[in-house]
């Protein structure tokens, strides 16, 4: 089984490979995991299968759409895929036909990649948890909201995955499920097609299995002419260390990977500098789910009110915040985010990337999605993340870091993660069958 699109990808051009097979294999492993995973709501077998043997023909021809022409991608289920359902957790929409494409989709498409179904999220993107179960331990949670996309990608049932981030919904399941992943600068991708929850702090994103197929995801489905960098490259480079706030709410286990990481690159090149997270920083948290209550109530509270049963209790109770929540905060509360954005801007501009860790802990209780403290700032702020999976904790479960870029320079931060991924090790590997 290929767990790399970069792989894959060599073997497609070299005649080794047929985009079909390639899908099968995939298949195959969604026939033998996802009984008991769940990361899908939609396996879309024929539509996939039309578009394996088209990429073969095209291959076959000469027309080479790139590196992602044929290789297998899933769609978490708040985004649009046509003629495909966009439920979204929901039990009234399981039937909700989308009729036409999320933009970020069509990039997709356009890209040769081939659309294997919808992966599974929590409800509306929220915190009430999703079937999905954790590759590595089926009582522990996978994360959320992007659970679905988070299993398929460990387990190899595609390539790569498209999810989305509002608070920690991209970093957070990826680093539970032990894989790769992205969240943009903010802008950087539509969301056009996408159910929205915040729309000042939505982001589209990908997961994948390196740094390299990451990059090659987002250059497929950002707006045409984003990805140039202005940042100068060095050979090796300068990393932020946070002082206080990521320490302080960081279990032990946790605390000691970053220790073991800094020392790592340190050997390896790397100059860090020890920072002081701006005064803002500690108000953060609750800002960040102000804004993201009142946003997500401006959609949904009309339905709320004609379909209570249709809300699982963690986004009720979201909603009800943001009902409630008097105006002049909601104004202090982008006040506030404009600010600490500036604030981090000018500490990134002195550095290649902030690093910290991806998750206050390895997986909690499948009760749970898990706890945002260490991602919803970079959604507040809307500056570019990548998390790389670390090592295996004592209690056999990844430990993840997350690199965090200056706004709008992820071609940058692309390469400084990619440095830090080839000095840091393998990786994790695959979770135990």
């Amino acid at each position: 089984m290929y767990r790399t699109i970069r792989d894959a990808a060599a073997d497609l051009r070299g005649g080794e490979l047929l985009c079909l097979d390639l899908l099968e294999m995939c298949l195959a492993r969604i026939d033998q995991q996802d009984g008991h995973i769940r990361a899908w709501v939609v396996v879309d077998r024929d539509g996939a299968r039309k578009d394996a043997t088209r990429a073969d023909a095209e291959l076959k021809s000469g027309l080479d759409r790139g590196p992602l022409h044929g290789i297998p991608v899933g769609i978490k289920d708040i985004i649009d895929v046509f003629d495909l359902p966009t439920a979204c957790g929901s039990k009234r929409w399981q039937n909700s036909i989308a009729r036409e494409d999320a933009p970020c989709v069509t990039r997709l498409r356009h890209a040769g990649a081939v659309l294997v179904g919808k992966t599974a999220t929590t409800q509306y993107a929220s915190f009430d948890p999703s079937p999905t179960r954790n590759p590595w331990d089926a009582t522990r949670t996978p994360g959320g909201s992007s659970s679905g996309s988070a299993a398929a990608v460990a387990m190899g049932m595609c390539l790569a995955a498209l999810a989305s981030q509002t608070g920690g919904s991209i970093t957070r399941p990826a680093s539970y499920c032990g894989v790769a992943s992205v969240k943009p600068s903010f802008g950087k991708v539509s969301t056009d097609g996408v159910l929205p929850l915040a729309p000042s702090m939505d982001h589209v994103g990908a997961m994948a299995n390196c740094v390299e197929d990451l990059e090659t995801v987002l250059r497929a489905i950002s707006y045409p002419g984003w990805y140039l960098s202005s940042a100068a490259w060095r050979p090796s480079p300068r990393l932020a260390f946070p002082r206080g706030f990521f320490h302080r709410y960081a279990d032990d286990a946790v605390n000691r990977m970053m220790v073991s990481v800094r020392e790592t690159l340190t050997k390896k090149g790397a100059e860090f500098v020890d920072i002081d997270l701006p005064t803002a920083f500690e108000e953060v948290i609750p800002r960040h789910r102000t804004v993201m209550a009142v946003e997500a109530a401006m959609y949904h509270q009309e339905r709320l009110a004609r379909y209570p049963d249709d809300y699982a209790p963690n986004i009720t109770t979201l909603l009800r915040e943001g009902i409630a929540c008097p105006a002049p905060e909601y104004a202090l509360c982008r006040t506030h985010k404009a600010h600490l954005t500036r604030n981090m801007r000018d500490i990134l501009g002195g550095v290649d990337a902030l690093l910290c860790p991806a998750t206050t802990r390895s997986a909690p209780d499948a009760a749970t999605t898990g706890d945002p403290a260490f991602n919803s700032p970079w959604s507040y702020t809307g500056l570019p993340v990548v998390s790389l999976p670390v090592l295996l904790g004592e209690d056999g479960l990844p430990l993840c870091v997350q690199l965090v870029g200056s706004p709008g320079e992820d071609a940058a931060l692309f390469a400084v993660a990619a440095w830090c991924e080839r000095r840091m090790g393998a990786g994790i590997g695959r979770p135990p069958e």
